[in-house]
């Protein structure tokens, strides 16, 4: 057993998180960052394992979907964007191939059918999003809009960073930067800057178990949608310096909004506090969010054939991932990260662990911590 190494102060309501988090650090190949915001304040920001301190940074893929959608609740607070208007509204050249009639609010619940961009594909499509905008306004959808969902997984943050664009003259990042991180201070960034790079921990891949490498291994092969949203522009292993994440330094600088972001778990929590209704800082109004974290899109993902729930941007938890209670918002990402916001236990929740986690998606034990905050907050443990 390795010796456990965990740094950062708890409250003593939340002694029960800590110890749990501290029985996964027997895990050699684990390390982790929590932090939980309870009432408007910092009640566990701790961290463990050789990898990550409290003070590391990291790519949490698409966590980065969670934090862009604070940037469109503004709009939709102050009503620059209506979810009920046509996308053409805002981008006329949207309409092509039969898309005049798709909603904002299809577009943005994975209702639109343009989970991937067809023919060849390059990450400069992601990083510079105009280009992928461009491509992706000349497409059929590849189901009727409306008549079902799939997660958007990397084109529903150019989707997002087009809207604000057309809207504001400015991009989504720079708003973000401007108006939500700069003035809370909040350690996590769409578009890291290059003086913080010295504080960069490298997505490691996951370590499988033996038993974990003969699942993965009979995994039937994607269909054609799936392997049409996930293509990697050819960059192979997530541990290279061309990989789609973070770990590429011109994903870090972009801080592209699909999967591009990087932070600390302290500072997610710190930014999805200010999404609660009572924030002396609000992000956006209640109503906003509540409309926001409205069960949009609900049944078997067309794109990951598993049962998932979206509101708008937002993941929304369900049976699969029942990681707070059903007025609860947020993200995962695919290195096991998790972020959200719960009004019911006036809690935000951030966590990040290292290296990536099989399978993908919210490690289980974000799940598991997230629950057992949960019941701390509510007095139950």
């Amino acid at each position: 057993m390795k010796a456990i190494l965990t740094e950062g102060q708890t409250d003593t309501r939340f002694a029960a998180v800590r110890r749990r988090f501290e029985q996964y650090l027997n895990d050699e190949n684990y390390s982790g960052q929590l932090a939980v915001w309870w009432r408007g304040r910092p009640v566990v920001d701790i961290a463990g394992g050789p990898e990550l301190t409290r003070e590391s940074v990291t790519g949490v893929f698409s966590v980065s979907k969670g934090v862009a959608a604070l940037v469109i609740a503004t709009l939709i607070d102050d009503g620059r964007l209506e979810l009920d208007a046509a996308v053409t509204r805002y981008w006329p050249e949207f309409s092509a191939a039969g898309k005049s009639g798709i909603t904002v609010r299809q577009l943005l619940s994975h209702q639109a059918g343009l989970p991937g961009i067809e023919g060849d594909v390059e990450l400069d499509l992601f990083l510079k999003s105009e280009t992928g905008a461009a491509a992706l306004a000349q497409q059929t959808p590849l189901w009727v809009p409306g008549q079902a969902f799939g997660y958007h997984a990397l084109t529903i943050g150019i989707l997002m960073e087009e809207l604000v664009r057309r809207i504001t003259d400015t991009t989504l990042q720079d708003i973000y930067e401007l108006e939500i991180r700069a003035p809370r201070d909040a350690d996590f960034y769409l578009g890291l800057p290059e003086k913080s790079d010295n504080r960069y921990v490298p997505i490691g891949e996951a370590k499988l178990t033996t038993a974990q490498l003969l699942e993965a291994s009979t995994e039937p092969p994607a269909d054609g949608i799936s392997a049409l949203a996930f293509r990697d522009f050819g960059s192979g292993s997530e541990k290279t310096p061309e990989a789609r994440g973070a770990n590429n330094v011109r994903m870090r600088r972009a801080g592209a909004s699909a999967v591009g972001g990087v932070g600390s778990a302290r500072g997610l929590a710190r930014l999805f506090s200010d999404a609660l209704p009572g924030s002396s800082k609000p992000i956006a109004r209640p109503e906003t969010f509540a409309h926001m974290s409205q069960l949009h899109s609900w049944g078997r993902d067309r794109v990951l054939h598993v049962q998932n729930a979206f509101g708008i941007i937002f993941m929304l938890p369900h049976p699969r991932m029942p990681f707070a209670g059903y007025r609860a918002f947020g993200h995962d990402g695919a290195g096991g990260a998790l972020a959200f916001a719960d009004p019911e236990t006036e809690m935000s929740f951030g966590y990040i662990p290292a290296p990536m986690q099989y399978p993908g998606g919210a490690d289980y034990r974000s799940i598991e911590l997230a629950r057992l905050a949960r019941d701390c907050a509510m007095g139950k443990s």
